[in-house]
C-alpha cells in the first residue's frame, strides 16, 4: 500500500510539472514577435539606368613664385645707394644698390696718366727706331706696356660697374638683409627679389593617376582664398621620378593678374575627371549587398523585395556598374534592406 502512494506521488509531481512547462511554453510563445507576412516593409529605390560613369579626383598643392634670387655683388665695399623697401615692385634694371667706387676710379685715373706717358714714349721710339737711333726692342716693350695698362684699365672699369647692382627681373622686393652705409663683402646678399607675375603650382600626383597629365594640358584650379573665382593653368613639368610613396610631383604654370592676386604659399586644387565607361547600366553604390566576388541586390518585383546576385564592373564614388544581372528600368533598393527577406512585401518611400 505504501508503494503504491509513493508511485501515485511521483505521478502526480511529473504531471504538475508537465502541465506547468506546457503553460510556460504557451505564454513564451505568445511574447514572441512574428511578422505580419502581409505587412509593407518602407524602402527607398532607385532605377538601374545607363550612365556615363566617370570618377573625378582632386588633389592639392600650393603655389611657388615663378621665379626667385637673392641680389649678391660681384664688388664689395659701403653701400652708398639702398633705394629699395621690402613689399617694393621693382622692375627689371632697377636699381638696387650702389656701392662705393671711388678708390677704383682713382686707379683708373692713375693707370690713365701711366698709359698716356707710355703713349708718348711710343712715339718717341717710333721716330728713333727709323733713324737707328736706339734698338727696336725698346719699341716694342713700350707697345706691350701699353697694351698691359689698357688690360689694367678696362678690368678696373668692369669692377665699377659691378658696383652698380639691378634687378635681374621685374618682381617684389621679398627681403631686405642690409642698410645705407653697411659694409659687404662679395657674394653676401642685399636682397631677395620674388617674381609672382605667373605662379607654380606643385602638385604631387600618385603613380596611379600620373599617365592622366600631360605637359602642356590645360586645367581649372580653385583655390581657398577665392573660392568664387576659376583660375586656369597649364602643365609645364611631369616629374620623371616619383618618390618612396611613388608620388609624382607635376608643376603647373598659373597667370597671376587681375584683382584676384595670388601669392606663394597659398594653396590651390586640382580636379581630374577620368571618364570610365560611357552608357553602361549602372545602379547607386548603396543598393549593393555582400562582397565585391559575390554581390548580390534587392529587386522590386510585383511590391516584393526580390534578392538577385549580381556581376559588377567599374566604380566611382557613387556608382557601380552592372555587367550581370540586370536590366534598364529594374528598381533597385537602395535604404532598409535591414529590415528585408527575400520575398518581403515593400512599398517604396
Amino acid at each position: 500500500m505504501k508503494r503504491i502512494l509513493v508511485l501515485l506521488a511521483i505521478v502526480g509531481t511529473l504531471g504538475l510539472t508537465a502541465w506547468t512547462l506546457l503553460t510556460n511554453k504557451k505564454e513564451v510563445e505568445a511574447k514572441v514577435y512574428k511578422p505580419d507576412a502581409n505587412l509593407k516593409v518602407g524602402v527607398r529605390t532607385a532605377k538601374a539606368e545607363l550612365r556615363n560613369l566617370s570618377q573625378e579626383t582632386e588633389f592639392l598643392g600650393s603655389f611657388s613664385p615663378n621665379r626667385e634670387a637673392e641680389v649678391r655683388p660681384q664688388e664689395g665695399g659701403q653701400i652708398t645707394q639702398l633705394p629699395i623697401q621690402e613689399g617694393q615692385s621693382v622692375s627689371a634694371g632697377r636699381l638696387i644698390a650702389k656701392i662705393d667706387d671711388e678708390q677704383l676710379r682713382l686707379q683708373v685715373e692713375g693707370l690713365q696718366v701711366t698709359l698716356e706717358g707710355y703713349q708718348n714714349d711710343l712715339k718717341r721710339y717710333e721716330n728713333l727706331v727709323k733713324g737707328d737711333a736706339t734698338p727696336a726692342v725698346n719699341l716694342e716693350r713700350t707697345q706691350l706696356s701699353i697694351r698691359s695698362t689698357q688690360a689694367q684699365i678696362k678690368q678696373l672699369q668692369k669692377r665699377i660697374a659691378n658696383t652698380t647692382i639691378t634687378a635681374p627681373f621685374s618682381g617684389i622686393i621679398t627681403e631686405k638683409m642690409v642698410e645705407k652705409g653697411s659694409v659687404i663683402g662679395t657674394g653676401s646678399p642685399i636682397a631677395k627679389i620674388t617674381d609672382i607675375s605667373s605662379l607654380k603650382l606643385v602638385v604631387e600626383i600618385p603613380e596611379s593617376s600620373v599617365n592622366q597629365f600631360r605637359v602642356g594640358q590645360s586645367l581649372p584650379i580653385e583655390t581657398e582664398v577665392y573660392p568664387d573665382t576659376r583660375f586656369t593653368g597649364r602643365i609645364t613639368m611631369i616629374a620623371a621620378q616619383g618618390d618612396a610613396a611613388h608620388n609624382y610631383p607635376i608643376e603647373i604654370t598659373v597667370p597671376n593678374s587681375g584683382k584676384n592676386m595670388l601669392r606663394a604659399g597659398m594653396y590651390g586644387s586640382i580636379a581630374n575627371t577620368n571618364k570610365l565607361k560611357a552608357s553602361t547600366l549602372a545602379v547607386p553604390r548603396q543598393a549593393i549587398l555582400g562582397s565585391s566576388k559575390q554581390p548580390q541586390i534587392y529587386v522590386v518585383e510585383n511590391g516584393k523585395a526580390v534578392l538577385k546576385s549580381v556581376e559588377i564592373g567599374a566604380t566611382t564614388n557613387e556608382y557601380y556598374e552592372i555587367t550581370k544581372g540586370l536590366k534598364v528600368g529594374d528598381q533597385v533598393v537602395t535604404s532598409g534592406q535591414i529590415n528585408l527577406q527575400n520575398g518581403t512585401p515593400v512599398v517604396a518611400q
